[in-house]
Formats: C-alpha cells, structure tokens, sequence
C-alpha cells in the first residue's frame, strides 16, 4: 500500500505589487499543489517554496517523491482518533528525518495527510485535532510603496480590525503617518529584516505615537544579541519571523524577543505548526499566525490552529486578483468562517 503524488503548478496574480524589505516588487506567486492517494483515500495540500529559505517551484517538486516514499513507512490510516493523530505525528517525523529543511513541501503533504485523515474521520480537520473554530480577526496586509498609495490601499481596506504595514523602505514613518489618516485601528510593522538596531531604536517612539501595536522581525535572523537589545529598550512588543523558522528555533528565542510568528511554509505544515504554537506558550511567548501569499488551501489550512493564537495574519489569499478555490469564507467580522464538512474544507471553483 503506497502513496501516490499528483502535482500542478498554480500561478498566483496579486490584487496588486507587493514589496517587502528584502524583495523587489512582486505581482505574483507560484504554489505547488499536493494530492495524495491511498487504497482510495485522497488529500489535498498546498506547498509554498519560499525563495528566502532557497526553495522554488522546482526543488519542491523534485524532493516531493522523496518525501512521499518515506511516508509508505507509515503503514495504514489507523481508524482510532488517538491512533490517527500518532500516525500524524509519525508523518511529520519521517518527513524532517528525510529533509531538515523544505518547509514549504512538507506543508504540503502534511495538509494532505491531515485531509486525508480528517476525511476517513467524518470531521473537519479542525475537529481532528483538537482545536476550536472561534477564532481571532485577520489583520489586512500591505507592502512597501509610495506613502499616497499605501494610504489609499488602506484607505480600500479600513473594515479590517487590523492592518499590517511593511517597513523597512525609504519612507516609513511617512508612510504610516498616510495610513494613519486614513485608519483609526491598530497598526503592525514587518520590517522583513530590514532595519538596522540604532535605527529602529530611534522609531520606535515614533511608532509607539502613530499606534503601533507590535513590531515584527526588525534585523536579520541571526542577530539575537541585538534583538535582545532591542527589546530591552522597546515599548512595543518585538515578534520573531525569519528567526523562528522550526520549533527547535524557540528556545533560543526565550528572553530575546516577546512572541514568534509561526507559518505553516516555515514550519512544514498543520502538525508541526501546532507544535511550535504549544511551545511558544510554555515559553512565555504570545504568537502571531502568519502566511504567505497563497491560495484558500494553505491559509485553511493554517487556519486550522488558529484558534490557538494571539493575533491572525492570515490574508494572503485576500491579496489574490483571483483565488482558485472556495469554501473558506470571511465574515463580516473579519474572522475566518472554518467549514463543518469532513477534511480542509475547501474545492476548486467551477470554471467559468
């Protein structure tokens, strides 16, 4: 009893450019998606190779059935819930042993897998392992641009409780005074690494006075020490992202910064990113739930343990000229609506 791997390569067109520090401006985005098959039981995922962690479209297909061959050690889907979230964790495991890295391909088997597994099980993933479908609001993002056109973008989005502007570009207290204008809620800042320690140092009373709620990844991720620094003298909140990538990253994060970002594309998918989100509480840590900019299958899936979280960041299907799938639904409230049916939830839109 074997698995079997089908891919397809989904081309994805942003609602409009996005910048962040680190990158030039981006006006799209390519996914892999997963689907798996077993002795008639099917699963659906999503892979997203972030470039950032050396992954594309074609390392993640080519390590793909490397991956899925570990997994035929597995034996069959257990009938047991208790069994079911063992064999999960099994899966998880086989997969980091294979490849320590290649955050984005585990993601997408893992989704699959829990597909699958919730599906056998007649209940939502959600259901499957142990979480709530009460969930926090998702903030909105935007990325780097000219001051007048941030405002504007903000200006489209202010029904969102919440908005997450990218730094780390020539104007950015500007830029943030422009959406302030524009938008009385809390503000979050992503600097992408791109920011300096006496820099951010001097914005941060700037940023504190335009309502800044937290500040995100302000240097690159290996500079601890001055992320340290940083905090000590910070009266905002200073959360890790490329700095918290796997959940042996945590404990040397302890006392460094006051929360981490955790992202199924880093971590490799809903099992692991649960995992890392109970370590983070047990270190004192709060957490953000982030995601990148991808279709409805990767952000239900991350969905999935969102009801575990501090804050959502989960919009990255929002950003889509045109998401390829339906069934996760947004609420007047700005909260993910988690489906009731068996598994993620989510089914390709009728073509039109």
């Amino acid at each position: 009893m074997t698995f079997s791997l089908a891919t397809e390569v989904l081309h994805l067109t942003f609602r409009d450019p996005f910048k962040i520090a680190r990158t030039e401006d981006s006006e799209a985005s390519q996914t892999v998606l997963t689907f798996l098959e077993r002795d008639g039981a099917e699963g659906l995922g999503e892979c997203f190779p972030v470039p950032y962690y050396g992954e594309t479209v074609e390392t993640t297909q080519a390590v793909l059935p490397r991956l899925v061959g570990a997994l035929d050690e597995l034996g069959p889907l257990p009938q047991d819930r208790a069994e079911v979230l063992a064999w999960l964790e099994r899966s998880a495991t086989l997969m980091t042993d294979i490849l320590g890295n290649h955050g984005g391909a585990k993601m997408g088997l893992d989704t699959a897998l829990h597909d699958m597994a919730a599906k056998a099980q007649g209940v939502p993933i959600w259901q499957l392992i142990g979480t709530s479908d009460q969930l926090p609001p998702t903030d909105y993002s935007l990325g780097i641009d000219e001051p007048a056109t941030v405002a504007e973008r903000a200006r489209r989005v202010a029904h969102f409780p919440a908005l997450k502007i990218k730094v780390g570009g020539p104007s950015d207290i500007e830029t943030l005074e422009a959406v302030r204008a524009v938008f009385s809620g809390p503000l979050r800042v992503d600097a992408n690494t791109g920011w300096e320690p006496e820099q951010a140092a001097a914005l941060i009373p700037e940023l504190d006075r335009l309502g800044v709620e937290l500040v995100e990844q302000p240097f690159k991720a290996r500079m601890l020490p001055e992320l340290r620094w940083l905090r000590e003298r910070s009266s905002l909140p200073i959360m890790a992202d490329e700095s918290a990538v796997f959940v042996d990253d945590l404990p040397m994060l302890e006392g460094v910064v006051d929360g981490v970002v955790v992202k199924l594309a880093k971590v490799g998918g809903i099992g692991p990113a649960l995992r890392q989100i109970r370590l983070a509480r047990e270190l004192g840590m709060k957490v953000m739930l982030g995601c990148m900019v991808e279709s409805s299958v990767g952000v239900a899936a991350a969905a999935m343990v969102s009801s575990e979280v501090d804050w959502h960041d989960l919009d990255g299907n929002l950003l889509l000229a045109d998401d390829p799938f339906e069934g996760l639904v947004l609420g007047d409230d700005c909260r993910w609506q988690l489906p009731d049916e068996p598994g993620l939830g989510v089914r390709r839109k009728a073509r039109r």
